[in-house]
């Protein structure tokens, strides 16, 4: 059944030489997918970029599970607000371990910055944006200096900041989700981002936490810490969102964490 509102848009449209359509559309994206060695990662650009900043996006899953696909609205968001738009794999658990996946966000990271510019983007301004495991990653590879000439980390909603501290909150011992990603004590201090904070000069960082209390108590302590040196930090109340819900909605209108990402930055890196 056709309403009277689209009856009068069909009419309408049918009034138009066939020119104005091409006017009409949205700009449509440009996915090219790339091997970076241990993984592939897409890159979404439109025609005409050039030396524009760059989202690099670390999907999360416990380290265990999801893909590059992972993204819900973000590259159409960023893109129209004059962002490319990065989403790198990963190997997962079991197959590699948290120190082995951490290396290949390095080596991805790497090759964003080494290649980027031909896609239209500005090597120099280069955000990367984490969720859940990918914010870990993201928080420990930027603040142990492996990802060089970052220029800002977004962390979205992670507890595993510093994982002894995890796990003395836990009694001593991880959850099962975490025991399975740390299984070593030994390796807790080199795995946790908190370890490096004040090892050098940080990049400006955002922080969002989710409804979970533990999360927003890991998040603050890592924010006070990464402060106390210095270091630019916006923290973001996201008590408001599940830990699913403050990733999936980020591009949606009216958002509140993407109106703060995106204050953020456009200071940072725009």
């Amino acid at each position: 059944m056709i309403d009277r509102r689209s009856l009068i848009m069909a009419s309408l449209a049918a009034l138009q030489p066939p020119e104005a359509f091409a006017a009409w559309r949205p700009r449509q994206p440009s996915l090219q997918t790339v091997d970076y060695g241990p993984a592939r990662l897409d890159i979404y650009t439109r025609d005409g970029f050039k030396g524009w900043p760059v989202v690099l996006f670390i999907h999360g899953g416990a380290w265990r599970i999801g893909n590059r696909s992972n993204v819900n609205a973000k590259p159409g968001f960023l893109l129209d607000n004059g962002f490319l738009f990065v989403s790198i794999d990963y190997r997962m658990l079991p197959e590699a371990d948290v120190a082995t996946q951490a290396g290949d966000v390095e080596k991805a990271y790497a090759y964003v910055r080494a290649n980027i510019a031909r896609y239209g983007g500005d090597p120099d301004r280069i955000a990367v944006m984490g969720h859940s495991a990918g914010c870990h990653l993201a928080a420990l590879t930027g603040l142990r200096a492996g990802l060089p000439g970052v220029a800002a980390l977004v962390l979205d909603d992670t507890e595993a900041y510093d994982i002894e501290a995890l796990a003395k909150a836990h009694g001593g011992r991880l959850r099962p989700i975490y025991a399975q990603a740390f299984p070593d004590p030994g390796q807790w201090r080199a795995l946790s981002p908190a370890t490096y904070i004040g090892s050098g000069k940080h990049p400006p960082v955002f922080v969002a936490y989710s409804n979970a209390p533990i999360r927003a108590v890991a998040a603050r302590a890592f924010t006070d810490r990464l402060r106390a040196t210095g270091t630019k930090v916006t923290l973001f109340d996201g008590s408001a969102y599940t830990h699913m819900a403050i990733n999936r909605r980020f591009g949606e209108e009216g958002d509140a964490l993407t109106a703060a990402v995106m204050t953020f930055l456009k200071a940072a890196v725009a």
